[in-house]
């Protein structure tokens, strides 16, 4: 790797660390490369990606970010998750790393808090900002259909009563 592309790989991985809601650090080895070509597509459908590292331009890019923290746990062979949803990365690689054993979480951070393993997997256990969305208009979409169910509902048994006095004039 010529000097130009590894500053153009840590000028890429600087602005990732600074725009990252959150990032997750994990250890790939003996994962082969079909393995890890579906965890980055399972990645991409949940919004996230990943992306392999080379360790000691990953602790350059980290200066000066809010990420500074994590830097000592790029040693072996590493790969971050991360995505502009705190919890889509945490999770898509929780849950592969339950199905296959070469893939381990070590660790990860969220702004400035630095997460351990089990941090990261607390994180995964997380609604994701679509399933608090999703939650957040069923609740506010509650009392109006309530409002309208009750306003409706006197016109509904006023209607039935007016049909049942007609159908009695007219047996």
């Amino acid at each position: 790797m010529e000097r130009a592309e590894k500053q153009e790989m840590v000028t890429s991985l600087h602005e990732v660390f600074s725009v990252a809601a959150s990032v997750v650090v994990v250890h790939y080895d003996g994962l082969t490369v079909s393995e890890i070509t579906d965890l980055r597509s399972q990645m991409r459908e949940q919004g996230a990606n990943l992306k392999v590292t080379k360790n000691r331009l990953t602790r350059l890019a980290l200066k000066g970010t809010d990420y500074e923290g994590i830097s000592e746990l790029f040693t072996g062979p590493t790969a971050i998750g991360y995505a502009n949803d705190p919890v889509s990365a945490a999770k898509t690689l929780s849950k592969y790393a339950k199905g296959n054993e070469k893939l381990r979480l070590l660790g990860g951070g969220m702004g400035s808090l630095v997460l351990d393993q089990s941090g990261v997997k607390a994180l995964a256990e997380l609604p994701s900002l679509d399933e608090l969305r999703g939650k957040l208009v069923g609740l506010l979409q509650a009392p109006a259909q309530k409002l309208a169910s009750v306003t409706q509902a006197p016109a509904g048994q006023l209607a039935r009563v007016f049909g049942a006095y007609g159908s009695q004039d007219a047996a």
